[in-house]
């Protein structure tokens, strides 16, 4: 019988210190598990495109001025200057 008794306390205390070397490394592992999550911060929200840039009424006088210049000078013709003053305004 003593050398039945010795196999089972035996075999307790294996299966006590295997438990308790998992739940360390358990532990340990959540740790740093938990660590990480602080650690890293979420990735920025990409930005959103910028507009495209509006002209100002200034500039698109000073446009017209030189297209209307071109014309006079006789570079343009009647319809390449209305073409390209209504792009000006569209724009």
């Amino acid at each position: 019988m003593p050398g039945l008794l010795r196999g089972v306390a035996r075999t307790a205390v294996v299966a006590g210190t295997a438990t308790a070397v998992s739940n360390r490394v358990s532990r340990r592992q959540q740790g740093r598990w938990a660590a990480q999550e602080t650690y890293e911060a979420p990735a920025p929200a990409p930005a959103p495109p910028a507009a495209p840039p509006v002209p100002d009424m200034t500039s698109k006088i000073e446009q017209l001025k030189q297209l209307g210049d071109l014309k006079a000078q006789g570079v343009l013709t009647d319809s390449e200057f209305e073409e390209q003053k209504r792009r000006i305004l569209q724009s």
